[in-house]
């Protein structure tokens, strides 16, 4: 999806508030890779992505702006955590592993594509084979009656959904195992792929199972599907995708940082932990299962509070290979009324939506969301920062009786959430912000 910056911010707005400087690096960044696409090779390989760090308190939009790029652009991602790796040499995550994890994504992605593309013959397959196997049953019965007819009859009900709840026996083929790799191993090993390559000599196995009609068409379907697939291409294509567009966020980078420890010496593995992400981070091949993956042209973004640690306290040479930093900020009041109320996903329309599954209908006021947000910022003022998640905490405790009480047996009822109600139900919270008033 070939999006201009202005268009990847205003997608990216859809969904979180605020953090215009954060959205602009991000969308910056993104739309460098269709410019390097349309350069000539020769130049387009001394063109490398610039990597972001991004600094700021939890739950203010960092994961949330990498996840929804990804998203938007169906690019490959994958967000880890940098305290679940270790050093080489140490039991644990090696760093390559998230590598690893990038191409088994960016194949999945391929392959739910294509999928798709063969799903209306998969379907046809699948459909014939559940009208020949209700035929045979039914014409132990219906001997006089036509094969042809029969099959008509099953036809249109299965397409009309008479035999979804149906049970019959149907034939599958196994799945080989595949083996998972050890901590220090480079690839897995699967043992489908390597009996396929014998050429067919070891016949594949089937096993029986006994399902309704609405799974036989499923499981069918998805069998099927796999038989269609270009499996080298779709590989091919994945390990392409994650080259060339791949996005690893790199979360709670602070938490590696090689700050002087409390006796005085540098914590030790922190470091060789960055040492070992340099290299991916420079540009380096990696192997695959799915073959060997260049890391030059991903996208690393990382992120994290640092409030302890500096961006300073990271290896220089990592530092130099994350030329744009952006402060994310820390959310206030009106943020927080914008949170309740503008995004496509905010947290006042999943509650409504999950309370109207009881006959529920849950609707907010302007001074309702004005009051939560107002006790939102002093919960995080006075409390730990934990950003937009706050607006959760605020919510259950809110909705807690309506939640407990809801039972789906009433009529329709509306539910109306004022600032009375408001103050009513998180009493307790606002009674604790007045004595912290004037508490020394």
């Amino acid at each position: 999806m070939d999006l201009t910056p202005k268009q990847i911010v205003a997608e990216l707005d859809r969904y979180i508030i605020g953090q215009t400087k954060a959205k602009r690096a991000v969308a910056i960044a993104l739309r460098n890779r269709y410019r390097r696409s349309k350069l000539p090779e020769t130049v387009r390989d001394e063109i490398t992505p610039k990597n972001i760090i991004m600094k700021g308190p939890t739950g203010v939009g960092k994961t949330e702006i990498a996840r929804r790029l990804a998203k938007i652009m169906r690019a490959p991602f994958i967000k880890v955590e940098a305290t679940k790796y270790t050093e080489v040499g140490y039991v644990g995550r090696d760093v390559e592993s998230m590598i690893r994890d990038l191409a088994e994504t960016a194949v999945h992605l391929v392959k739910e594509e294509q999928m798709a593309v063969v799903e209306s013959k998969a379907r046809q397959f699948a459909e014939n084979k559940i009208v020949d196997i209700v035929v045979k049953s039914r014409k132990k019965n219906n001997a006089d009656v036509a094969e042809s007819v029969l099959k008509a009859q099953v036809a249109d009900e299965l397409r009309d959904g008479k035999l979804n709840k149906t049970v019959v026996e149907i034939e599958l083929a196994e799945r080989a195992p595949q083996l998972e790799a050890m901590p220090g191993m480079s690839i897995d090993l699967n043992l489908g792929d390597m009996l396929g390559s014998l050429g067919g000599l070891i016949p594949q196995r089937k096993k029986k199972r006994r399902v309704t009609i609405e799974e036989a068409l499923t499981l069918f379907m998805e069998e099927e599907s796999e038989r269609l697939l270009d499996m080298d291409a779709i590989k091919a294509e994945g390990i392409r995708r994650a080259q060339e567009d791949g996005i690893i966020f790199i979360d709670e980078i602070d938490k590696i940082a090689n700050r002087q420890s409390a006796g005085g010496g540098m914590d030790v593995s922190r470091e060789g932990v960055q040492r070992d992400i340099l290299p991916i981070v420079e540009g380096c091949t990696v192997m695959t299962k799915y073959g060997a993956l260049k890391t030059d042209y991903i996208l690393f973004i990382a992120a994290g509070a640092f409030q302890i640690s500096s961006v300073t306290d990271l290896i220089p040479e990592l530092q130099g290979r994350f030329p744009i930093r952006v402060d994310l900020e820390s959310l206030t009041f009106d943020d927080f009324v914008k949170i309740f109320t503008e995004p496509e996903n905010a947290v006042t329309r999943q509650y409504a939506a999950m309370l109207s599954v009881e006959n529920i209908n849950l609707t907010f006021t302007p001074d309702a969301i004005e009051e939560m947000s107002r006790i939102a910022v002093l919960e995080n003022e006075t409390g730990e920062d934990i950003g937009a998640r706050r607006l959760h905490t605020v919510m259950e405790s809110l909705l807690e009786d309506i939640s407990f009480n809801a039972d789906g047996n009433n009529p329709l009822l509306d539910v109306t959430v004022d600032r009375a109600y408001v103050t009513e139900h998180l009493a307790k919270e606002i009674s604790a912000h007045d004595l912290k008033k004037y508490i020394l």
